[in-house]
C-alpha cells in the first residue's frame, strides 16, 4: 500500500516534494491558498531575475558600443514593456506548475488548510487526511521597525515588481540579496540608488573581502552607499519636491536625510505561520520559524517543515533539498538527501556566488590544528573574461590543511556557474588534487578554477 502525504504550500519546497514523492509512488495532496509556484516564483527568484539579466544586457549593450559594434546612443529603457514581459515569464512558468500538479498521483486543493492533528488538515470546511504533512507555506517580507513605514511610498520587493513605472530615485533600506539585486538592476536601468544598510558590509553571508568588492563595484557604477546606518524615520513633510519622500537615518550619531521618489524596505523576511493551527496542535515554533531536527520533522512526530517557514535557510533550492529528504526519510531510504552543503549566488552585476565554508570560518574552527589554504584566482589573467570585458572578479577555492575542498567564493561574471562545480566535488568528498586533475574548456571562465 502507497503512502500518502499532504503538503501545505505550493511553492518551490511544496510542488518539487509533491512531484519527487509523486514519482517514487507516494499519494500526493498539495494545498495552495494563493498562486501555484508561492513567492518565489511569482513575487520573488523568477521575476527579480528577469530584472537582474535586463540589467546585464543594459550594461553590454553599453560595452557594445564602446567596443564600435553601433554609433548610436544607448537606447532608452521602455520599463512598462519589461514588466509586462516580467510578467509573462511568471505567468509561463506558473503554468507549468499547475500542469505538474495534474499529474497522477498528485491532487491540487485550491484553499487555506488548517491543521487539525498529525495526519489530518480542513480546508474550506472538509477535512483531508494521509500518513503524514508537511508544512511549506514560505515567508513574507517584513517591514523594518521605523517611523512612518507605513507611508505610501515606502514598498517591500513585492509593491516594487508590482510598479511598471520606473521611480528616479530609489532609496534601499537594506543591503542584503534582495537590496543588492534591486541596486544593481535599477542602477542599470537609470535610477538613482541609495542604499541605507545597519551593518558595516553588505550581504553579511558572503566572503567579507569579495562582499567589500561587490559594494566598491557598485559604488564606481553610481550607487550611493551608507553602511553603519540605522533607518529612523520616513517622512514627506519639508521635502523639496511634492512627490517626494524623505528616509532619515543615523550615521556616526548624526542625522543624515536623503530624499527620493520610492523607498523599498529590504530588511528580511519572516516565517508564514500565521492560520496553521500550530499552537493547538502543540507544534513549537518562533518568529524566526518553526522548529525542526535534522530530518525536519517537527516537535509533532509526523509533521514536517521545510523552506522558508523553518527559518533555516531562505533558498528555493533548499527548500526542495529538504522536501526530498523528507520524501526519503518517509519511503526508508538508506541514504537520503544530504542538505548540509547548500550553494548560494546573488544575480549583481558583477554576479556573487558561494559555497561550504569561508576563509574565516575554517580560521575560527577550533578543532583544526593546522591552517587552512586559500587559492586565490584573478578574472583578470583569463582569457575568456578578458574577451567578454569582464575582468572585474575574484575566485576564492578554501580548503582543508589536509586538502580537502572546503569552499568556492566567487566575485564575477557568471559566479554562480563556477560555484556549482566546486560544489558538487565538495560534495562527494573531492580534494585540491582532484579539482585540478579536471580538465577545463579553452577558452572558459572554468579555467580560473
Amino acid at each position: 500500500m502507497s503512502k500518502s502525504l499532504i503538503i501545505i504550500g505550493c511553492g518551490p519546497g511544496g510542488y518539487a516534494t509533491a512531484e519527487y514523492a509523486a514519482k517514487a509512488g507516494m499519494t500526493v495532496t498539495v494545498f495552495e491558498k494563493a498562486e501555484a509556484g508561492g513567492t518565489c516564483l511569482n513575487r520573488g527568484c523568477i521575476p527579480t531575475k528577469v530584472y537582474c539579466h535586463a540589467a546585464m544586457l543594459v550594461l553590454d549593450n553599453a560595452k557594445a558600443g564602446e567596443w564600435g559594434l553601433w554609433q548610436s546612443a544607448q537606447p532608452a529603457i521602455d520599463f512598462a514593456k519589461l514588466h509586462a514581459h516580467k510578467d509573462a515569464v511568471v505567468g509561463q512558468l506558473r503554468e507549468g506548475v499547475e500542469t505538474l500538479m495534474r499529474q497522477p498521483g498528485i491532487t491540487l486543493v485550491r484553499g487555506a488548510a488548517r491543521l487539525k492533528d498529525a495526519h489530518t488538515v480542513t480546508c474550506d470546511g472538509q477535512d483531508y487526511t494521509a500518513d503524514n504533512i508537511l508544512i511549506a507555506t514560505g515567508s513574507h517580507p517584513v517591514m523594518p521597525r521605523v517611523e512612518g513605514i507605513d507611508h505610501s511610498k515606502v514598498v517591500d520587493s513585492t509593491g516594487l515588481l508590482a510598479l511598471d513605472k520606473l521611480p528616479k530615485h530609489l532609496i534601499i533600506i537594506g543591503a542584503g540579496v534582495i537590496g543588492m539585486e534591486m541596486a544593481s538592476a535599477f542602477n542599470a536601468f537609470g535610477t538613482e540608488v541609495t542604499v541605507v544598510e545597519f551593518l558595516k558590509e553588505c550581504l553579511p553571508m558572503a566572503d567579507s573581502d569579495l562582499a567589500k568588492r561587490l559594494r566598491k563595484s557598485l559604488e564606481k557604477r553610481g550607487v550611493k552607499f551608507y553602511m553603519q546606518s540605522a533607518a529612523k524615520s520616513v517622512s514627506d513633510k519639508n521635502v523639496t519636491s511634492p512627490d517626494a519622500v524623505a528616509l532619515t537615518f543615523t550615521q556616526k550619531g548624526k542625522d543624515i536625510t536623503v530624499e527620493g521618489d520610492l523607498i523599498l524596505a529590504a530588511t528580511g523576511r519572516g516565517p508564514n505561520t500565521e492560520g496553521l493551527g500550530l499552537e493547538e496542535l502543540g507544534i513549537e515554533y518562533d518568529r524566526h520559524g518553526i522548529k525542526v531536527d535534522d530530518n525536519f520533522e517537527t516537535s509533532v512526530k509526523g509533521v514536517y517543515a521545510i523552506g522558508d517557514v523553518n527559518g533555516r535557510m531562505q533558498l528555493a533550492h533548499a527548500a526542495e533539498a529538504q522536501g526530498r529528504r523528507v520524501v526519503d526519510i518517509l519511503l526508508g531510504c538508506e541514504k537520503p538527501v544530504d542538505v548540509k552543503l547548500v550553494p548560494w549566488a546573488v544575480f549583481t552585476v558583477p554576479e556573487l556566488a558561494g559555497t561550504g565554508a569561508t576563509l574565516d570560518a575554517l580560521k575560527a574552527d577550533e578543532s583544526l590544528t593546522e591552517k587552512p589554504v586559500e587559492t586565490k584566482s584573478f578574472y583578470r589573467a583569463n582569457g575568456k573574461a578578458v574577451t567578454m570585458d569582464a575582468t572585474d572578479g575574484l575566485v576564492k577555492v578554501v580548503s582543508t590543511p589536509e586538502g580537502k575542498l572546503a569552499g568556492c567564493h566567487v566575485l564575477g561574471a557568471h559566479a554562480a556557474d563556477l560555484v556549482q562545480e566546486v560544489s558538487a566535488m565538495i560534495s562527494v568528498g573531492a580534494s585540491v588534487d582532484d579539482l585540478k586533475r579536471v580538465i577545463h574548456i579553452h577558452p572558459t571562465l572554468q579555467e580560473l578554477l
